[in-house]
């Protein structure tokens, strides 16, 4: 197929679960290097916990506005490859595209780049000549992303979609008189616990009770101070803290709070005015 002059030259972002000891990983790059060897290719991560779509959408969520606009991204988290799930791609009003499955990976970067439309990719051209039942990211994803690098349209991979799998991994924020809970969303691989507790709703939350400090705990566990950056607290102590992603995580100072509370994604987190604390 004669190659058409890219569009743009923002680089192609891979996001999988592959991990880093087998070859899927690298072997997509490989197909993206022989349809577009002047596509800059970047690893996202191919960390994300094995299966867990949710993860991998937090990920993708929180990176793809570092990157320069028109970046192609390829999410691969695919516990459904080889089912009746299609493969999409996404076009948003920032210029980002997502290519991936339609299981929620994509959406939440996808809607905060500003969800423009979706298309299934179903032309066979656009494929290698053999796709896998279990390897989509080689055989159909990684091909995509070349060909729209190289400044093929949208539109031309297969027909629009109405609607496209959504995810709300944040889940509810509840208030009971004095507490909000919560849970934790996302473990990073330091073991710091990110919760869905973000700024504005803590501040609207603080606002009713003037002076009165907040104090966290994971389960039914000890109170955890709200500090404002790791090295405030003990060695070896727990706190809380608003870290990279912007949302309250719980940490333990040099330790891994993930191991030491024995927490996963799920379990939950609330938030208590601290009694002890004055309005004065």
């Amino acid at each position: 197929m004669p190659s058409r002059k890219p569009s743009f030259t923002a680089p192609i972002v891979l996001l999988t679960d592959f991990g880093y000891r087998d070859h899927y990983a690298g072997v997509m790059r490989g197909v993206i290097a022989t349809l577009a060897p002047s596509a800059s290719v970047i690893d996202l991560t191919h960390g994300i916990p094995p299966q867990s779509v949710t993860a991998g959408a937090i990920a993708l969520a929180q990176s793809w506005r570092y990157f320069p606009p028109h970046s192609i991204f390829v999410g691969v988290v695919d516990p459904g490859v080889g089912t009746e799930r299609l493969p999409i791609a996404i076009e948003t009003a920032s210029g980002a595209r997502f290519i991936g499955p339609d299981n929620g990976l994509l959406t939440l970067a996808a809607d905060a780049a500003g969800f423009k439309r979706a298309v299934e990719l179903r032309q066979p051209r656009y494929r290698l000549d053999s796709v896998s039942a279990t390897f989509h990211g080689r055989d159909i994803f990684a091909p995509a992303a070349a060909h729209l690098w190289r400044g093929e349209r949208l539109s031309a991979f297969g027909p629009g979609l109405t609607s496209v799998t959504r995810i709300d991994p944040a889940g509810d924020i509840v208030e009971e008189g004095d507490t909000l809970r919560g849970a934790v969303i996302y473990t990073d691989v330091f073991g710091n616990l990110i919760t869905n507790f973000d700024r504005t709703r803590i501040a609207q939350f603080e606002a009713r009770f003037r002076g009165r400090r907040l104090l966290a705990r994971i389960k039914r566990g000890t109170a955890i101070p709200i500090l404002a950056a790791y090295g405030h607290a003990a060695p070896g102590a727990a706190l809380a803290t608003f870290g990279s992603f912007d949302l309250l995580e719980i940490a333990i100072r040099d330790g891994n709070a993930a191991s030491h509370f024995r927490a996963t994604p799920g379990v939950p987190v609330t938030l208590k005015v601290d009694s002890r604390s004055s309005d004065g």
